[in-house]
């Protein structure tokens, strides 16, 4: 397919592809789908290797969020019944990023719900850092704590964070349909303010809102003009108890499309595969490793991930390797260019299988899309949860149907007293 062949040669030039030909992948038929994803393997294993980098998301507080994202199960009126907690301790979160280190995560994402975080807060998290950072050596640590004010992120620099994650989600055009409580322009601030800080930005979208091809394109180019090094992108997790509960758009053809697009337009930057994979690609997520460089590691904020372990059984059986401490992520171009303060890129080379001490560049915190909301209050304890409940589990569901059999809130890890899935 020209197309293809096109997109395959400027990828491997770090060339931008035209609007017209990123929304042509995303009008290819299913009969195309392992072409495309075979092109954009190529593009991926070029600047990535067969690494997988593994990310852990640690949600410091959890719930009660002011702000009225439409996809978050924290909002400002959810009805989801997730875990609601105030501000973990540092010991407490450094002891949940312990359980991801040890399962293979090079990243700790530390996520807080809220529009953003007061000075006390950022005060809280450092400290959880500085406790992270004693206690496992040569992890890197990606903060995601909404909307930024002045300092704030030289601060959380300064503590020894590598990364600020904080996604744009959607195009600038729907952005107001989906929140209104804070501006596109708010979020594009945000990631300024962290690269001028030093900073690795990671920003990314969620796909699956309802959104049409042109609104995918618009925000992966509007990623691309920002140039973060890492692209979470996430498929909407449909919360019962929040307004898109009822958007099951998506199907694993469309997902597979969108990370090829997202690859095709992003060539040499992190691409993480994050929220929804496990409801929405289902058996195919190992296809979606040709894609992707990068996914998190067992749960996400409120929700269940598919477990850990079988997380590194399949990135094995596909036959790609987790990425270890001590390679860096990015190709050297990017690793360069942000200038591998506190990291020590130490000459990796241009392409894949770089060594070195992983860059600020990647990944970042919370890929997923439930992170990018917020709450803000305390509302119970870590006490015992009550044990997750998944609805019409073993029935056969029509092709197409809703899933709500793979939507499961998580009960265990950061928040409770039970083991993390990690």
């Amino acid at each position: 397919m020209d197309l293809l062949n096109t997109l395959v040669d400027k990828g491997l030039r770090r060339e931008l592809p035209t609007r017209e030909e990123a929304l042509a992948v995303l009008a290819t038929s299913d009969d195309d789908l392992l072409d495309v994803v075979a092109a954009a393997g190529k593009v991926r294993r070029q600047w990535f290797g067969r690494r997988v980098k593994l990310n852990y998301l640690v949600n410091l507080k959890s719930g009660l969020c002011p702000e009225d994202c439409s996809y978050c199960s924290q909002r400002l009126g959810s009805k989801a019944g997730i875990l609601k907690y105030t501000w973990l301790k540092p010991d407490e979160a450094s002891k949940a990023a312990a359980a991801g280190v040890a399962g293979g995560a090079k990243r700790v994402c530390l996520v807080a719900s809220g529009r953003g975080p007061t000075d006390r807060d950022v005060d809280r998290v450092t400290k959880t850092i500085e406790a992270i950072k004693e206690q496992n050596e040569g992890v890197e640590v990606c903060a995601c704590l909404g909307l930024l004010s002045d300092g704030q992120a030289d601060r959380l620099r300064s503590a020894g964070a590598d990364a600020y994650n904080h996604n744009l989600n959607t195009s600038e055009e729907t952005y107001g349909a989906i929140t209104t409580t804070h501006t596109y322009a708010d979020r594009v601030e945000t990631v300024q303010q962290a690269q001028a800080a030093g900073l690795s930005a990671c920003s990314g979208l969620i796909a699956g809102m309802g959104e049409s091809d042109k609104d995918l394109v618009d925000v992966v180019f509007a990623l691309r003009d920002l140039d973060p090094d890492s692209v979470p992108v996430n498929f909407l997790i449909p919360f019962e108890g929040t307004p898109l509960a009822k958007e099951w758009n998506l199907t694993p053809q469309r997902c597979l499309r969108i990370l090829a697009m997202v690859r095709f337009v992003c060539p040499d930057v992190e691409v993480r595969l994050a929220g929804g994979r496990e409801v929405h690609l289902r058996s195919m997520q190992p296809l979606a490793l040709h894609l992707v460089n990068s996914i998190f590691l067992g749960d996400y904020l409120t929700s269940e991930g598919q477990a850990g372990q079988t997380d590194l059984d399949m990135i094995a059986d596909a036959g790609f390797e987790v990425e270890g401490q001590g390679t860096t992520t990015l190709p050297r171009h990017r690793a360069d260019a942000l200038g591998g303060a506190g990291c020590g890129s130490q000459g990796a080379p241009e392409a894949a299988g770089a060594t070195g001490c992983g860059s600020h560049g990647g990944g970042g915190g919370c890929g997923s899309h439930e992170a990018s909301g917020g709450g803000c209050g305390p509302c119970g304890g870590h006490g015992e949860p009550e044990p997750a409940t998944v609805a019409d589990a073993g029935q056969s569901v029509p092709a197409g149907a809703a899933r709500t059999d793979l939507v499961a809130v998580r009960r265990r890890g950061a928040g409770t007293d039970l083991a993390p899935n990690a």
